[in-house]
Parts: structure tokens; C-alpha cells; sequence
């Protein structure tokens, strides 16, 4: 099978390694020293099971690869427009696009059931530039549990011990394309899982990333230091329950053991990805993984008083670093 993952940074390049060494013919779209490194000496992750390191075909033009049988879409939601201009030449008659990605995904209101069918979310995909790009039928869901940093060019560092990729359709079909995807992840040596309800686990990990993430952004430190603090332990439980609410007024059914995903991240001394790109001064995925959870909220009626402050805190910090307009 032949795969683009497009965007080659930690969590993308991790699963290019895996989708290689599962078998799959693979190429990446990548820019700066990280590209040029990758040319010149390969990809080489290190991982629980190892070091991997992969000869793949790197480019920073989508035009040299031509269409692929899927492509993965790995990059920040801010990033989305670019995706939504250059993917255009991987694009065959079948090719799946799969958006392995945190937060609130472009496609949630397709094939959803109910009033909400077929809402556009323009914070996330603005003027719905993707979704024409795209075009119907093509969009697999993706969450990946994969804690990891890109520790220099073309090196990637997985501290997750068991890495996780979970792919569905947004209809919840349990489709060929979905299983034969996850097959190749499980055989390059993570496990990939297939769902028939993709909303519910995106909820699942957004419901940890909006409690956690807002609160690592707010305090600079890793939920492993937030946690020590009772009050932010209760701060989190309140964020965790009002997110929850969000997802089963919109017919998802997150867990709702909130006490043990804290217990959870207490022990965890990486620092979310959304800390890291404030502190690098990267674009914040403040849109997809903060505000439009909120925007659903108002869309289903949802009261959440916790995360609004949150939220807002985080906007201003975001905006006061020049790495988010309000």
C-alpha cells in the first residue's frame, strides 16, 4: 500500500516508522532542518521496542509524490489550510485521508444523526476550504496516544509505553480500508485499533486534553507538578465532567472515571504538546482542542461554567504571545 504522512513531526514521523515497518510503501511531507536531516541520514525513532530508523521518500512538495492509497494527516489544526491547498496532487479515486489529530475534527457533524447533521465548524476549517479540497467520503477519524518530541532533526523520541493509533469512519462502518490501515500499524509493531464509534473515543482523549492541556498552559508545568495542587485536582474533575456532558448531549459515550484519569496524568512528567508549542512560540491548536468543544457546547445547550474560564485564560495567555488571534 502506498502512504503519505503529511506531516513528519513526533507523532506523524513515529507513525511513518511504524506504517514502514509494517509493510506499506511510505513517504513523508516535511519542511526545514527536520526534512533535510531526514534526506540525509533517515527517520530514527526510539521507542520502547527499540531504535528504528527508516530510508523514506521526504519531500516538502506533495506535487513530486503524486496520489497515494491513503495519506495521514498529522499536523496542528492551524496548519489545516495549508493541508487543504497542497494535498490536491496525493489525491487518486480512492484515496482515504485519515486525520490523526487532537481536538474537534473538521468532518464531527457528517453522518452524524439528528439536527446537528452536516454542521460546519469554520474555527476549524474555515470557509469549509478542506472539505472541498477533500471532497465526500474520503475523511477517516484518527486519535493516537503516542507521547513523544522530535529531539533533534530527524530524531523522534516515543516516551509512550504503549502507543496506540485508533482509525473509524465517520458513518461507523467497521470498512476494509479502516482495518487494512490498522492492520499495517499493528504489524510495524504499535497497536492500531479499529472503532465503530470514533466520536466517543475523541471525546475519551479530548476530555483529558481539555482539562490537563488547559491547565499545563495556564501553569507551564506538566500534569505530574499541576496535579500536586488539590485545587487544580478538583479544577480538572469540574472540566472533566462539563466535557463529558458535551459529548453525551451529542450521542458520544465517553468514560466517565474521571478520578482515574487523573491518577493517570499525575504520574506523567511529558509535557502536552500544547505547553510545548507555547513554549516554543509554535501556533497553538487552541481552536480544535479548547474553543470548539465549547462551540458544541453552545450547539447542545450545555452549561460549562469551568471550562470557560479555563478556556478564556488560555486564549489570553495564547494571544499575549502572539501564537493565537482572539
Amino acid at each position: 500500500m502506498k502512504i503519505c504522512v503529511y506531516g513528519a513531526g513526533a507523532i506523524g514521523g513515529h507513525l511513518a516508522s511504524r506504517l514502514h515497518r509494517g509493510g506499506a510503501e511510505v513517504s513523508i511531507i516535511a519542511r526545514g532542518p527536520h526534512l533535510a536531516a531526514i534526506r540525509a541520514n533517515g527517520l530514527t525513532v526510539h521507542a520502547v521496542d527499540g531504535e528504528h530508523t527508516a530510508r523514506l521518500q521526504a519531500t516538502d512538495n506533495p506535487a513530486e509524490l503524486g496520489p497515494q492509497d491513503a495519506v495521514f494527516v498529522t499536523v496542528k489544526a492551524p496548519a489545516l489550510p495549508q493541508i487543504a491547498a497542497g494535498i490536491g496532487p496525493l489525491l487518486g479515486r480512492e484515496t482515504s485521508v485519515s486525520f490523526v489529530m487532537n481536538g474537534i475534527p473538521w468532518w464531527y457533524f457528517d453522518h452524524l444523526p439528528g439536527p446537528l447533521a452536516g454542521t460546519s465548524l469554520p474555527r476549524i476549517d474555515p470557509d469549509d476550504v478542506l472539505r472541498k479540497a477533500l471532497g465526500p467520503g474520503r475523511a477517516i477519524g484518527g486519535v493516537v496516544y503516542s507521547a513523544s518530541a522530535v529531539t533533534e532533526p530527524g530524531v523522534i523520541a516515543v516516551e509512550q509505553p504503549k502507543s496506540r493509533v485508533i482509525l473509524g469512519e465517520p458513518d461507523g462502518s467497521m470498512s476494509d480500508r479502516v482495518l487494512a490501515l490498522t492492520d499495517l500499524i499493528t504489524k510495524g509493531g504499535i497497536s492500531g485499533e479499529p472503532t465503530p464509534v470514533i466520536r466517543t473515543e475523541i471525546w475519551n482523549k479530548l476530555i483529558s486534553n481539555l482539562a490537563g492541556g488547559t491547565l499545563a498552559v495556564l501553569s507551564g508545568a506538566a500534569p505530574q507538578t499541576v496535579y500536586e495542587e488539590p485545587a487544580a485536582v478538583a479544577a480538572s474533575l469540574a472540566a472533566m465532567r462539563e466535557a463529558a456532558s458535551i459529548a453525551q448531549a451529542l450521542g458520544a459515550d465517553p468514560t466517565t472515571n474521571h478520578e482515574a484519569r487523573v491518577k493517570s496524568q499525575s504520574s506523567m512528567a511529558h509535557k502536552p504538546s500544547i505547553l510545548q508549542d507555547l513554549e516554543a512560540g509554535r501556533p497553538m491548536e487552541i481552536d480544535g482542542m479548547f474553543d470548539a468543544p465549547l462551540a458544541l457546547a453552545r450547539l447542545a445547550g450545555v452549561a460549562t461554567p469551568t471550562l470557560d474560564l479555563l478556556v478564556a485564560l488560555c486564549k489570553i495567555k495564547a494571544s499575549s504571545a502572539g501564537l493565537y488571534r482572539r
